[in-house]
């Protein structure tokens, strides 16, 4: 048995994840004086003094399933040919050398699309990989490694929700990445709050923007988080050296929200701050590829389990009802796909193929996106009759989510009003309707990216399935399962079942055991 860390630690984790303590806050939370100065001092101030005992066992609980889940995203990018050739030219993720490690870790577990998400961004890709290399590095125990990974969760949501409504959204918004890995980070390295005010302050004076031709034409979405990781690594040892940051550079008319924001919000960066926890709106990904496949992927698995394999000569048409979010990213990717040799940039974007395969062979995973099997014929003669609507209900019920954007949308509030118009035009903003701030927390947060699939025989025989919030997304069911489902994506990219089940003890794990158990994790 592994000795507890400190004393009594958020009652020995709220008695060992069983969480007695769920409805309430952490209850040896210490008392300091509220955070002063601009935005991002105040949240440097509050993150660069965050403990475990800050912390409810809950969220804490969600970090230790967000930390695995990463590493089985981690594990499948080292899989794909592209992965081998990224390891290649800059190294295995477990090496001795942090900075470069973190930039490692972030690229093999961000291209595939199994990345975990939140309100706001694709956090974690710095905030898990940061704090892994880190925590290997400098020999933190578990406890200090999952504080690290939370710190970096509710910096990076906060300065990527300030800038949501703009026009860089999901993993485009590489900007999250050089909030998380500096926080990540800096909270490993116990840094004072004055170097994380310059080092973010540095990090993002000349942030990315990438170029969707090469986000989807090239294997340049490899460096989609490498590059700001590395930029965070930089600006991390220039604070350490004396430079400064501006201290206003989020807010600042010529700063980082005039730039990247359409609709800047920014007092959603110190809102709440250790009452609101972002990382309860996580989602945990079950499937790779982008944000409009999961639900519609939970719903062609049901149906293969009613119809079985289908042959493409069996079916007139596959009908996937979905959100305008899904139509988005699906149209964007769909002038890319065009069968065997697609571009995986944008082949992970796609819907049909997908749908297609799942209702296939009952499942979708990494290896469906590598010769041979994206090569097989009848996966793209099925995908070509799969076709796209909107349904209009399931808008509605996605901007009623916190995830991915429609706590962004109350916070602005009818300020929202042009974002909206220019994502949908008039019709979605006559559909969201008027719109307000509530001062809801987000412990019952949801990310309600919907799908209805419809199969039609030409036998005259149809199947319908659906599903409004899918599988491992924030919900109530992840809520309430989210330490299995993360295991079973675990094991289902070929990690071993003593890391699987390890995973509930990483908060009690001294420094020896947390490396040993990353190596575990990574290197058999």
């Amino acid at each position: 048995m592994v000795e507890v860390l400190g004393t009594d630690l958020v009652q020995a984790l709220c008695e060992e994840w069983g969480i007695a303590a769920e409805a309430r806050p952490a209850p040896h939370a210490r008392r300091r004086p509220a955070p002063s100065g601009t935005p991002l001092q105040q949240l440097s101030q509050w993150a660069a003094n965050l403990h475990p005992d800050d912390i409810p066992c809950r969220v804490l609980k969600l970090a230790a399933s967000q930390v695995l889940s990463q590493i089985a995203s981690i594990r499948a990018g080292l899989e794909h040919p592209l992965g081998r050739m990224l390891i290649s030219a800059f190294g295995h993720p477990v090496q001795s050398d942090p900075k470069n490690a973190a930039g490692v870790l972030a690229a093999l577990g961000s291209w595939l699309n199994l990345d975990d998400t939140a309100y706001a961004g694709h956090l974690s890709n710095s905030t898990v990989a940061v704090p892994l290399a880190f925590a290997y590095a400098r020999r933190l125990d578990g406890l200090s490694l999952l504080t690290a990974v939370v710190a970096a969760n509710e910096c990076a949501a906060r300065l990527t929700a300030a800038a949501t409504l703009g026009p860089l959204r999901g993993q485009s918004a590489v900007h999250t990445h050089l909030a998380g890995a500096v926080a990540g980070r800096l909270h490993a390295e116990r840094a004072p709050a004055p170097v994380w005010e310059n080092a973010f302050g540095l990090a993002f004076a000349m942030p990315n923007w990438p170029l969707m031709r090469a986000f989807l034409a090239s294997d340049a979405r490899l460096f989609n988080t490498f590059t700001p990781v590395r930029t965070a690594m930089d600006a991390c040892d220039a604070a350490e050296a004396g430079l400064r940051g501006a201290p206003d550079l989020m807010e600042h008319q010529d700063g980082f929200l005039a730039r990247f924001a359409t609709v800047p919000l920014p007092d959603v960066i110190t809102e709440g701050l250790g009452r609101r926890w972002h990382t309860e709106t996580l989602s945990f990904k079950m499937h790779p590829g982008g944000p409009g496949i999961d639900a519609a992927v939970d719903c062609a698995t049901e149906i293969h389990q009613v119809l079985g394999p289908l042959h493409p000569d069996d079916v007139e048409e596959i009908v996937v009802e979905a959100s305008l979010y899904t139509l988005f990213a699906g149209k964007r990717a769909a002038t890319y796909v065009t069968g065997p040799g697609s571009p995986l940039g944008a082949l992970v974007l796609d819907v049909p193929y997908p749908v297609a395969t799942t209702l296939l062979t009952g499942t979708f995973a990494v290896e469906d996106f590598s010769s041979p099997r994206v090569d097989e014929r009848r996966r793209w003669q099925l995908a070509e009759r799969v076709r796209l609507e909107h349904d209009v209900d399931m808008t509605r019920e996605l901007f009623r989510s916190e995830a991915p954007f429609g706590e962004a949308v109350r916070e602005a509030g009818p300020l929202a009003m042009p974002w909206l118009r220019d994502f949908g035009g008039d019709e979605l903003v006559d559909l969201v309707g008027s719109v307000e701030m509530d001062g809801r927390d987000f412990s019952r947060s949801t990310k309600a990216t919907g799908a209805r699939v419809t199969v039609r025989l030409v036998d005259g025989r149809t199947v319908t399935r659906e599903r409004l919030i899918p599988v491992g997304a924030a919900g109530p069911d992840t809520r309430a399962r989210h330490s299995q489902l993360v295991r079973e994506k675990f094991l289902a990219v070929g990690g071993s079942h003593e890391v699987a089940e390890s995973v509930g003890r990483l908060h009690r794990m001294r420094a020896r055991g947390v490396r040993r158990w990353v190596e575990a994790a990574l290197m058999d």
